[in-house]
């Protein structure tokens, strides 16, 4: 597996932060990775959602919320992702940050089972190759493609659960009432069954 460069997540005035906050030695051997592996590639197949960090050409960052169905965001191949980018406030503020800074990042978070992963990279937007559209859709999700974002993975790294509240979607949560109810009606009915005889 190819390790990132640490310099992409550590450059010298990060170090140099670490050196002064003492952390630098629990950090100095630290390897991220590049390559996406199984873990990373199960991880995503559950995604609904993210949040992909982009930069204006004058340094501002802007943070936006990208929605879909369970894994929307696909593995293309070992350090690529890609994802239909659906319709959405047509302020295009990533699509006009990345004409000008590629620089990109995104961010994962697993509030069910308190887990997130970081990752570092470049990112362009494809909005004529139309041959990808249906490969990275999702049948019978409601969104409307308006274009694809190849993501360019440099590093990734999986990081502590502390601090992460621990939260479940209301579909998932509907699931597991309904599936109780269901057992607890067929309990009362093989109960009512057993009394009768």
């Amino acid at each position: 597996m190819q390790e990132a460069n640490e310099d992409i997540v550590f450059p010298a005035s990060v170090r140099a932060a670490q050196k002064r906050k003492g952390s630098f030695d629990m950090y100095e051997h630290h390897h991220f990775r590049q390559d996406i592996d199984t873990y990373l590639t199960n991880f995503l197949a559950t995604v609904r959602s993210f949040y992909l960090a982009t930069v204006s050409e004058d340094g501002q960052p802007y943070i936006q919320h990208r929605g879909g169905p369970p894994g929307f965001l696909r593995v293309v191949d070992k350090t690529r992702l890609a994802f239909v980018d659906f319709v959405g406030n047509r302020q295009f503020i990533t699509t006009g940050n990345l004409t000008a800074n590629p620089r990109a990042f995104i961010f994962l978070m697993d509030y069910a089972n308190r887990r997130r992963i970081k990752i570092w990279g470049n990112a362009k937007v494809e909005k004529d190759d139309h041959t990808m559209v249906e490969p990275l859709s999702s049948e019978g999700y409601r969104g409307r493609a308006e274009q694809i974002i190849i993501f360019d993975v440099k590093a990734w790294d999986i990081n502590c659960p502390q601090h992460i509240p621990q939260m479940f979607f209301a579909e998932d949560v509907a699931h597991a009432l309904a599936e109780r109810d269901e057992t607890i009606a067929k309990l009362r009915s093989e109960l009512e069954a057993l009394r009768g005889k």
